[in-house]
């Protein structure tokens, strides 16, 4: 047998966790099996006050099983839901699964012509959704198409906010559905590794959104590893309260936190959104172990008017991404819970494996995506030719391989053809590696900013910028330039009660941070920044909001 060469960033995994992990070779629905039966008397989610155990959850995946499979949903089949963060996503994710079908997700702020794309274009036999009338309305149109798959809805009192949400015309009640099913038999199949289980859309930032094709195979393996890496974690095992606020219509949402978490009986407090005053209420009420956000959340935390005067004492593992974090941020959090902000990156296409940040981080490290999951592989290629790997402080773009990477797109064989390179998805990130294992992103591939001969990268200008005391966010776009080509404009929040400065001020503050051709040459203030579906900071809106008001300057 060939030896294998320990990975530089091994060193920094806990005890026991292996390198070389190989994910057991079995499908979701085993082990969602597995877990229902371990774990059946304790408590699987908490909504506003109402509980589900392990037990309650498979007796209602199994009812609606069956009421899918009398409805026609054959193995196979793709089913969307179209749900927040309430209890009958769970529901219907492990009813779908159940049934042998597959899930693609719509975003709760899709627009219409994005949903019927979606729905056409992975050809869903039905959609599930909310008789709120924010879910409902976005299929008023739709079901009036001859083409368009029978909808069904589910009653949320906690979305409805007491008023009275009736199934409109064309729209089916899910109590349609499930009727006459209960005690159904808990009975998955055993699937294939290789049929799908999730086709998930990418993000969308450039051009249509194309959907992942996600199997069981990927998303087994993904969860399995993430286990595998935080088995001595002391916020890991069953009856261990987390909080659960991250979409779980997104990757990470589904993958690191609710299918991680059922895998080894966790209890999750669902919520429909962050607040941050109620989530501070609920880890003292439930006693919560671990907590995840963005930036954002941790600034709304902290801010919290009483927040020195709370308890987070029983928090075990916090965490953050999606955006730089301010190291002022991260020190005040660290204050007030005695923990480490750490998180990681993943991608749709790696069913959120990728990275995790390591409880050993040097406080050095702070902005540093962690280290590669075990048994992941990942490298540095150069950005014009990625057959080329790159030596650690080199920077170019992010390779990654898995058991958990998707091995196509849905139905587009040459975006997949141009995703990968010698087996490895092609993750459009730039970074690098340091001499240690740790890597770092320096920007997407598709934000670079061209500016006078110069690649510039908005995340190395944004980074900078969060230096700044008075700020509590920041974006930067390029914008044309006569003379640069491109140049970088910087939109910026301001702390509470932070006053305004001029470019030529943040400049100057800038000028042994960033090199002159990375300075920004623009400055907006901004009272919030525009968000993607899942609340991330996004500079595709930015850019389509300037290039809007340049269309309209030239009219």
């Amino acid at each position: 047998m060939m030896q294998r060469d320990v990975p530089l960033w091994a060193q920094h995994y806990n005890e026991g966790v292996d390198p070389f992990f190989v994910p057991e070779k079995v499908c979701l629905n085993t082990m969602l099996k597995r877990s229902f039966e371990r774990f059946a008397d304790l408590t699987h989610f908490e909504y506003y006050g109402k509980s589900f155990t392990y037990g309650q959850m498979r007796a209602l995946a199994a009812q609606v099983a069956a009421g899918l499979t009398a409805a026609g949903i054959k193995r196979g089949d793709r089913v969307a839901l179209h749900l927040p963060n309430a209890p009958w996503h769970p529901i219907f994710f492990f009813g779908v699964m159940t049934a042998g079908a597959a899930v693609t997700h719509l975003s709760p702020l899709d627009a219409e012509a994005e949903i019927a794309h979606k729905v056409h274009d992975v050809d869903a036999k039905m959609v599930i959704s909310l008789t709120t009338p924010e879910f409902s309305g976005q299929f008023r149109n739709l079901v009036q198409q001859p083409d368009f798959p029978p909808v069904y809805l589910c009653p949320d009192p906690v979305s409805a906010r007491g008023r009275d949400c009736p199934v409109p015309p064309g729209m089916h009640a899910v109590e349609e559905l499930m009727a006459g099913h209960e005690g159904a038999p808990y009975d998955p199949p055993v699937m294939a590794l290789d049929e799908v289980a999730l086709l998930q859309f990418t993000g969308g930032t450039t051009g249509t959104p194309k959907a992942a094709v996600l199997t069981h195979g990927n998303l087994s393996a993904s969860v399995q590893t993430y286990n595998h890496l935080s088995a001595v974690e002391e916020n890991s095992g069953p009856g261990k309260p987390g909080m659960l606020y991250a979409p779980l219509f997104h990757i990470m949402g589904l993958t690191s936190a609710m299918l991680k978490r059922t895998m080894e009986g966790g209890q999750m407090h669902l919520r429909l959104r962050f607040d941050a005053a109620s989530v501070v209420d609920d880890i003292e009420k439930h006693r919560i172990a671990s907590c995840g956000g963005v930036p954002t959340t941790w600034i709304a935390i902290m801010q919290l008017p009483d927040i020195d005067k709370r308890d987070l004492s029983s928090l075990e593992y916090i965490g953050s991404g999606g955006a730089p974090l301010p190291v002022e941020v991260y020190n005040r959090i660290r204050q007030l819970t005695g923990l480490k902000l750490r998180g990681g990156w993943g991608m749709t296409e790696t069913a959120s494996n990728g990275t995790s940040v390591p409880r050993t981080m040097p406080d050095e490290k702070l902005g540093t995506i962690g280290i590669p999951l075990p048994g992941c592989d990942m490298a540095i290629v150069d950005i014009e030719d990625a057959t080329r790997r790159l030596a650690p402080g080199e920077t170019g773009e992010i390779i990654f391989k898995s058991p958990a990477v998707t091995e196509a797109y849905w139905h587009k064989p040459e975006e997949t053809r141009e995703a990968f390179v010698d087996g490895y998805l092609l993750t459009g990130d730039i970074g690098y590696m340091d001499e240690d294992g740790y890597f770092y992103i320096v920007d997407r591939k598709k934000d670079l900013i061209l500016s006078g001969g110069f690649n510039v990268y908005p995340l190395t200008i944004e980074n900078a910028i969060h230096m700044h005391p008075d700020v509590a966010e920041a974006l930067v776009i390029g914008v044309p330039d006569a003379y640069r080509g491109e140049s970088a404009k910087a939109f910026v929040v301001l702390n509470q009660g932070a006053e305004p400065f001029t470019l030529e001020a943040l400049q100057a503050f800038l000028q042994d941070k960033l090199g002159r051709h990375e300075v920004p040459r623009h400055l907006e203030f901004r009272t919030e920044l525009p968000r993607t579906s899942v609340g991330k900071a996004s500079r595709k809106m930015l850019k389509d909001e300037e290039k809007t008001k340049r269309q309209a300057a030239e009219a």
